[in-house]
């Protein structure tokens, strides 16, 4: 008896789970809402040129995973000595690369390479995960010197791999990431993050919005070529579009109202940031803050349609190409006014932007050299367009 009722119970289990299961499999799939994500990988298969060109543009590489160490240039100086006893050295090793601190000649900690934040066109900053928590490496790769120096903001005197990157840096080098940030009151006393859901660089979504609804109908309905449910930047006014820009250029050192994570195109940025606007930062930096620098330019108060897209190509890598961008210049300033001096000069027609748009040095970042008791500056293009 008791082995047909043990059998009784485990065909009944059987049946319940068989009928759970066909419920779930016969359900409905769940409409897609406006916050709905798509993913980039879902993206490719409408918008395959688009995104193989976007794979060019340095915004995509705001935060790669060290893979492949195709981030990590040893360049000319691959040990940072802090004195003759004290050093940081970087080194390839089985399961990754790392920089290690000898002491005397004895290696006392090493941090691997995990994460490699910027596009690298200038410089590569490092952050190794322990766990949840996300810490800087203390050497970063700058392409002024073509090598190692301390990383923005460490100290120089000794290595430091406490310095922890929260959620806020990477509002600006990555697409999303779940913060697990705990606070006793007004003190953090939690920076953990979940790495698995960091979405690296910036990705379709961050600047389009949630795209599930999109895909949704536009898979149901394949031959409505009408863009639904998507923000089209082309219906947006310049503020808007220029809004969608300054989320990540605009407020290195404003007062963050809420993440700018929810953040979607035609929103008033003033919603997310406090104290945001040029009138009120009468020297902003060349780092984070290149709107206020164009908003406080002649060309652009002068202008109803000059804007970040205007010079910037969002889907295509043209840095560098100084004569492109001086193509944009003169399409507006036809007629130059120059001293005979300057005209002279065959830099003109070609070159309008290292005169009008210096290098300029950041006010937010510095590094120091190995060696060498000057801070070194760390040159950026700056957005005011004027004459210098």
């Amino acid at each position: 008896m008791k082995r047909k009722g043990r059998l009784f119970l485990v065909f009944s289990i059987i049946a319940v789970l068989v009928i759970l299961f066909s419920q779930c499999m016969d359900a409905p799939k769940m409409k897609a809402t406006e916050t709905s994500i798509a993913g980039a990988k879902t993206c490719v298969q409408c918008h395959k040129d688009i995104s193989n060109s976007y794979l060019n543009n340095a915004h995509y590489a705001a935060s790669t995973p060290i893979e492949n160490n195709n981030q990590i240039n040893l360049g000319t100086d691959y040990v940072y000595e802090y004195d003759k006893n004290l050093k940081v050295a970087i080194e390839k090793r089985d399961s990754g690369t790392f920089q290690v601190v000898y002491f005397n000649g004895h290696e006392k900690l090493a941090r691997r390479f995990d994460i490699a934040i910027g596009s690298g066109k200038n410089a590569y900053t490092y952050a190794s995960w322990r766990g949840n928590i996300l810490s800087q490496l203390p050497l970063s790769f700058f392409k002024q010197i073509n090598g190692w120096a301390n990383s923005p903001g460490m100290r120089t005197s000794s290595p430091d791999f406490g310095r922890i990157i929260d959620s806020r840096c990477l509002e600006c080098h990555s697409s999303f990431i779940e913060s697990k940030k705990e606070s006793n009151g007004s003190l953090i006393v939690s920076h953990e993050m979940l790495k698995s859901s960091l979405v690296y660089g910036i990705d379709c979504e961050r600047c389009h919005g949630p795209a599930g609804k999109h895909v949704e109908f536009h898979l149901k309905n394949p031959d409505k070529k009408d863009a639904k449910f998507i923000a089209l930047y082309k219906t947006l006014t310049r503020k808007q579009r220029v809004d969608a820009c300054g989320v990540c250029h605009s407020g290195n050192d404003a007062e963050l109202l809420k993440s700018t994570f929810s953040f979607k195109p035609g929103e008033d940025i003033k919603d997310y940031y406090a104290h945001i606007s040029s009138s009120q930062e009468s020297q902003p930096d060349v780092h984070g803050q290149q709107n206020q620098m164009l908003e406080g330019s002649k060309c652009f108060t002068k202008s109803n349609s000059l804007e970040c897209s205007t010079c910037h190509s969002p889907h295509d890598q043209n840095k560098g190409s100084l004569t492109l961008y001086s193509k944009k210049c003169i399409s507006c300033h036809s007629t130059i006014e120059h001293t005979q001096k300057t005209l002279e000069s065959a830099m003109v027609k070609t070159n309008c932007i290292d005169c009008h748009m210096p290098l300029k040095p950041s006010k937010v970042i510095s590094f120091q050299q190995a060696g060498k008791s000057e801070v070194s500056p760390y040159m950026l293009r700056s957005h005011r367009i004027a004459i210098y």
